[in-house]
């Protein structure tokens, strides 16, 4: 199976993005604009134009227009090439009405750049300098060939040749920066959008193991009482019945069957209730459980809890949400993987906030692009020293993006920073100098009541379909 279709991140170029029959209603539309243009400029200007020519130039793009509505599905998608060549075959068409009607002394030329522009938000680079330079080239030849525009009285309508100059360049400027504009925010958007899919992938991966976690505590708890139930009743059974041994071998295998349910609730689990408990739990807990993956990769990770000045002494009771544990995890991943040998990950909270600092003693974030970490697909060169510390990692801080977003979704603000941590300072020979990220909740966004987790929890209710 090919890699890029089981991995939808993997396909990040261009082309089959555009259907032909979206080109096809642009197409009538631009017909039904030049056609007016026309009978306007004859009727009402009184302009002398050759409107045989004019008119066999529309009725090209008709045929090519009703030709492609008849042939091809209206499903039909275009490859690169053939939305270029369409693209291309506009520009043409466009360009020869324009020779018909004055060239570049015929104001509608700047609709020229609408097919370079559109080529530069769907098609590959190549494909939009394609059509860029035959568009250039095309309004140069217009600026110097062309059938001038008569008046009925035999005037001919025509710019200075500065200002048509003037023009021509402020078309050519147009057609280049109309679509590096255009290429430059559509990949930005392109981006972000694969990003936030690769975030939405890792939210219900976790969300998935979180369920099912719940799903194999629910029924381990709640099916519990009635197994052991049926295994007792078994075995007294089995010691009433000696003196009848099919019945005695009967009521063994009722309890075998019974210890296998048992085996089988501990490894595995099937859609069924959800477990409140596994809604919430103290914030050590939750913190302890981003981390676990993380713990024996060759690094010592420290931990503090520590209520800060003002603070209730009492850990809180915060909500096990996906979000929460997954951006966590990726912190402390990140962490690890370029630490030299310790990482700290401190927690303190007060009576409005909760916080909590990840620490590494490794080189830190690369000074050139902390403004801009949580941004998906950063790059940057990489030395053989960071090949090593991690290798097969391409820099692209999809995962720090990830972490970022997830936590902010749970209400939380995000920093990064480089240095020294004030708050931790020197233990002996370990100094926290490296990469620090800070995550920031206020009290209510993620933490329980006190009194209202005294109460009971309720009954486990099924998984919603």
């Amino acid at each position: 199976m090919d890699d890029s279709a089981a991995d939808p991140l993997q396909s990040t170029g261009k082309g089959g993005w555009i259907r032909l029959r979206t080109l096809i209603h642009l197409r009538w539309l631009a017909l039904a604009g030049q056609a007016a243009a026309l009978l306007i400029a004859t009727v009402y200007l009184d302009l002398q134009l050759n409107m045989s020519l004019a008119m066999m130039t529309i009725g090209i793009s008709i045929t090519a227009n009703l030709i492609a509505s008849v042939v091809y599905p209206p499903t039909k998608r275009l490859s690169d090439v053939e939305a270029m060549l369409t693209l291309l075959f506009d520009i043409s068409q466009l360009a020869l009405l324009l020779y018909l009607t004055g060239g570049l002394n015929n104001p509608f030329a700047v609709l020229i750049l609408a097919p370079v522009t559109i080529s530069a938000t769907a098609l590959r680079l190549r494909s939009t300098v394609i059509l860029g330079l035959a568009a250039i080239a095309l309004i140069s030849v217009l600026a110097l060939y062309h059938t001038p525009l008569h008046t009925s009285e035999g005037l001919v309508l025509q710019q200075s040749p500065l200002f048509l100059f003037g023009f021509w360049l402020a078309i050519t400027i147009g057609i280049v920066f109309e679509a590096g504009y255009a290429m430059k925010v559509t990949g930005e958007i392109q981006s972000m959008s694969r990003a936030l899919l690769a975030t939405q992938m890792a939210l219900s991966r976790e969300q998935k193991l979180t369920d099912l976690g719940g799903v194999v505590a629910a029924a381990a708890h709640e099916l519990g009482t009635p197994l052991a139930t049926i295994k007792l009743v078994s075995a007294e059974l089995a010691e009433e019945l000696e003196d009848q041994p099919q019945l005695q071998e009967d009521a063994r295998l009722i309890g075998e069957q019974a210890n296998r349910c048992r085996d089988i609730l501990h490894s595995m689990g099937r859609a069924g209730k959800d477990d409140l408990h596994m809604h919430q739990a103290p914030l050590e807990a939750v913190v302890a459980e981003a981390a676990e993956p993380h713990l024996s990769r060759g690094k010592q990770v420290h931990y503090t809890f520590l209520p800060a000045e003002g603070g209730d002494p009492r850990q809180p009771l915060v909500h096990r949400r996906p979000e929460i544990i997954h951006g966590l995890r990726n912190l402390v991943q990140n962490a690890v993987d370029f630490a030299d040998a310790h990482v700290w990950v401190d927690v303190k909270w007060t009576d409005t906030r909760v916080s909590a600092r990840i620490i590494d003693d490794g080189p830190g974030f690369p000074p050139h692009l902390l403004g801009r970490l949580g941004d998906p697909f950063l790059r940057h060169r990489r030395s053989e020293a960071d090949r090593a510390r991690r290798p097969g990692y391409d820099g692209m801080g999809l995962g720090l993006f990830i972490a970022k977003t997830l936590l902010e979704r749970s209400g939380a603000e995000v920093n990064f920073a480089n240095g020294t941590d004030p708050a931790g300072g020197v233990a002996g020979p370990l100094t926290r100098s490296g990469a620090i990220a800070e995550v920031t909740w206020p009290l209510a966004a993620i933490c329980i009541d006190p009194e209202a987790a005294k109460g009971p929890l309720g009954e486990n209710q099924p998984f919603s379909p």
